[in-house]
């Protein structure tokens, strides 16, 4: 068997459940193999490339839907929800760290993905229910990402109009066109081999992240500072005035699966984990970038959440950047909106390569002996530039962005697939399999003080998650009743 056989073997060891990526061999480094203790490529992260990878996948299209989440909730609820949510967060993420190796933090085995992680203190059949919960996320939110920048390209075309022809014009655009060419884009950014080589792309797109964050706050102050405001309320939208009764309850479910959503990066920490360096321990890495990432996130929430709902009140839009509360000055909003577009090529590609990997690992355990699976074939472009190709890599990753492309088209619905993706996530990767981890890793028994706690904290995060996804797919159900894909404007 030859060695890129071998190590194909080695990453899918745990067969269909583990999902281990597929890494070629390291370059020999004159005569020296540069490899960790467990034979893969060194990883080199950092506190601070794991906190861009962390803001890269946090900070994304969820951010700009909080001013409509806190005009469901009003002033109280609003900011309490988001406060809490981030703290559950960081907390369970803690607990998630904690199980990237087996046994000792420095010397356990590594768990290279989540479902490795779940698969190395939970039952089989959890490990099964984890895949679904992750995958099923993952590849919903690369749909979601399509869908969030399709619209922000849309919108930079709507604003240009707005300003030349005036805000009573007809500016509708069709969002079709540019979900092609941003899976054009995504097609050829798939091809990046693995997580470890995404490092440049993470932090490029964190930049964008906190750009357009920061310009949805300064147009939200600027607003509220200069005027005209809407209404806000300490309960949010007013039943009879904004919305009926029934109303009230499905939208202000929605709004904490939009919280829940914009939080959502648990699925990917152990793959973030997997590229830090060590020593120090790495989960000691993961939380201090945890704790970064958190942090900054929230703060950029609670600016954007609550000044949004200042300037606009209960009228605020799903999305404050392409909702058109602004229309001037044209050109920051334009700016914006590409920042927002590059953000979520990366974002993208974060949340697509734990599938790649999965799907490679699987395969190339299955059929080792496959060169169309195993083998890369160097490409040169001159003396110094040139990259390595994989077939199976190639068509299958293009083949997956098509399918997620084609079903961004059949379903754009903004807040309603934002609100669904949060609510299905939330519960399962945020807050019950960190738990439940935690608890078999420490050995808590039944009944005591901290048991009864940490599983009073998922039955309730579980409730609001039920009540999220219910509300998620009946706004879906509303907006398919006046929808046809490719010949409605937005």
């Amino acid at each position: 068997m030859t060695k890129d056989v071998e190590m194909a073997a080695r990453n899918g060891s745990n067969g269909a459940v583990a999902g281990e990526a597929y890494y070629p061999p390291p370059p020999a480094q004159g005569g020296d193999v540069d490899v960790d203790d467990d034979g893969k490529q060194r990883r080199t992260g950092t506190v601070w490339t794991a906190s861009a990878h962390i803001i890269t996948a946090v900070i994304g299209s969820g951010v700009l839907s909080l001013a409509w989440a806190t005009a469901q909730l009003g002033w109280v609820v609003g900011p309490v929800t988001l406060m809490l949510f981030a703290a559950i967060t960081y907390y369970t993420s803690g607990l998630l760290a904690d199980c990237y190796r087996t046994g000792d933090a420095h010397t356990g085995k590594r768990n290279y993905t989540y479902m490795d992680a779940v698969a190395s203190y939970l039952s089989r059949p959890q490990v099964w229910a984890c895949g679904v919960f992750q995958y099923v996320n993952l590849v919903g939110t690369a749909i979601g990402y399509t869908i969030t920048a399709s619209i922000s390209a849309a919108a930079i075309n709507k604003a240009n109009c707005f300003h030349k022809n005036g805000r009573a014009a007809d500016c509708g655009v069709y969002d079709s066109m540019y979900m092609v060419v941003f899976g054009v884009v995504q097609i050829f950014f798939s091809q990046v081999p693995n997580f470890h080589d995404l490092w440049w792309l993470s932090i490029l797109a964190a930049v964008m992240s906190f750009t357009y964050a920061s310009i949805a706050v300064g147009l939200s102050l600027a607003q509220t500072i200069s005027g005209p405001t809407g209404k806000a309320t300490l309960t949010g939208t007013e039943v009879g005035v904004d919305v009926d009764s029934a109303q009230k309850i499905w939208l202000a479910f929605q709004a904490l699966g939009d919280i829940a959503f914009a939080y959502s990066y648990s699925m990917i920490l152990i793959e973030i984990q997997d590229t830090v360096r060590s020593p120090p321990a790495e989960n000691k890495t993961m939380k201090k970038a945890t704790l970064v990432g958190v942090s900054t996130t929230t703060a950029f929430y609670m600016l954007c959440g609550c000044l949004g709902y200042a300037a606009f009140g209960n009228g605020a839009k799903g999305n404050i950047l392409t909702g058109f509360g602004f229309y001037e000055p044209y050109w920051l909003i334009d700016f914006a909106n590409v920042c927002i577009v590059v953000h979520l090529v990366g974002a993208y590609q974060v949340f697509c390569q734990p599938i790649f990997a999965a799907v490679e690992g699987f395969a190339a355990a299955t059929w080792p002996n496959a060169g169309f699976i195993t083998r890369e074939h160097r490409v040169a472009a001159g003396k110094r530039l040139g990259f390595n190709l994989n077939l199976f890599r190639l068509t299958w990753r293009t083949a997956f962005v098509i399918v997620s492309t084609l079903l961004a088209i059949l379903m754009p619905f903004f807040n309603d697939i934002l609100g669904f993706l949060g609510a299905i996530g939330f519960w399962p990767l945020t807050v019950y399999f960190p738990v439940e981890m935690y608890i078999r890793q420490r050995g808590i028994p039944r009944y005591t003080t901290r048991w009864v706690a940490l599983q009073t904290l998922s039955f309730l995060c579980f409730l609001v998650s039920l009540a999220a996804a219910v509300a998620s797919i009946e706004g879906v159900t509303e907006s398919l009743k006046n929808y046809v894909p490719f010949k409605t404007k937005s």
